[in-house]
């Protein structure tokens, strides 16, 4: 198995543990932690990406910090419930929360949010990413990126790619793509993946930007065709589909990503402590494996680069929204 920055991981987790051990051991001896099972709040059902994420690595983290990380999901407004919920919570780091690239999106529709997506919050890590994948019906005659490009631009308007829904990470990659290739496709939106994809077996649209662990079975069995992926890297999942980036739009990069978030005020000691526990656990066998399986690609990271990370996304896809007149819906 071919895991994503392993060597950089391991050394993250060196150098991050000693500094818990430096930085943070003399704030812990006052401030003892955790004392009590840890609540993990998750802006979506069972079984959706940030779900996914905080359930593989709570376990391992939970037998690490020697407390329990209990799970509860608030679903609703696109996360945004479970996001306020932890933005008001005490920072003592028995509340965390697990985001998805869902909470900068709304950061760019929603600018009257009752909490701050970024101030509001002190970043623990970037856990994982997932790209969408660019497919098309194989009576499209574009095999490649560069193909599709060209043909957009000799049909002005004229193919439609399918979509789960509107104003989601799939969508905004579409826009997204559309302004850095300078062509244009029309968006037809569906309730569902289970609505688009076979909306798009059936040629009704001749493209679709979906999830890639909603589309991979399909690809594989000849259904329907991969283009690109929309990640900075080609995804351990499926290394064969190459990325947007590398497939003539470089700097181009739309993934959904997972991440680990505590309310602002958080004491440092706990968030380095936190985030040397979510590295350790990213960098088990089992973990990593678990999932790649579900789609999504391990990442890592330290709490600055999570938090310069989070900003950017929401730099990215504010101007997305600005430039395509997107409205929230």
């Amino acid at each position: 198995m071919r895991f994503v920055h392993s060597a950089a991981r391991a050394f993250a987790i060196v150098t991050l543990c000693a500094a818990y051990a430096s930085d943070g051991a003399a704030g812990a001896a006052d401030t003892p932690y955790p004392t009590k099972p840890i609540r993990m709040l998750v802006g979506f059902p069972v079984g959706g990406g940030a779900d996914v994420a905080a359930r593989v690595l709570g376990t391992p983290m939970s037998e690490s910090l020697g407390q329990q990380i209990v799970i509860d999901n608030r679903p609703g407004a696109g996360s945004a419930i479970a996001s306020e919920l932890a933005a008001r919570a005490m920072p003592d780091g028995h509340t965390l929360l697990s985001i998805g690239s869902s909470h900068a999106v709304n950061a760019a529709l929603y600018p009257a949010l009752p909490y701050k997506p970024a101030a509001d919050f002190s970043a623990i890590a970037l856990v994982a990413k997932s790209p969408v994948v660019i497919t098309a019906n194989p009576a499209v005659p574009a095999k490649t990126l560069k193909d599709l490009i060209a043909l957009g631009r000799s049909r002005p308007g004229q193919l439609n790619y399918g979509s789960a829904g509107v104003n989601g990470i799939n969508h905004l990659a579409a826009e997204l793509l559309k302004r850095m290739a300078k062509f244009d496709i029309t968006l037809v939106p569906y309730k569902g993946v289970a609505q688009a994809l076979p909306a798009l077996m059936a040629g009704e649209v001749q493209l679709m930007f979906a999830t890639l662990p909603g589309s991979i079975g399909q690809i594989k069995a000849g259904r329907i065709r991969a283009i690109a992926v929309t990640s900075a890297n080609r995804s351990i999942a499926a290394p064969d589909i190459p990325t947007v980036a590398e497939s003539g739009v470089p700097g181009y990069e739309a993934a959904s990503w997972f991440a680990f978030l505590a309310p602002v005020g958080t004491p440092k000691h706990i968030v380095t402590r936190l985030n040397a526990e979510a590295l350790q656990a990213l960098h088990k066998a089992d973990v990593s494996e678990n999932l790649v399986r579900q789609g999504m690609d391990p990442a890592g990271s330290t709490p600055a680069e999570a938090d310069a990370y989070l900003r950017s996304e929401i730099a990215k896809w504010t101007r997305v929204v600005k430039e395509a007149g997107i409205k929230a819906q």
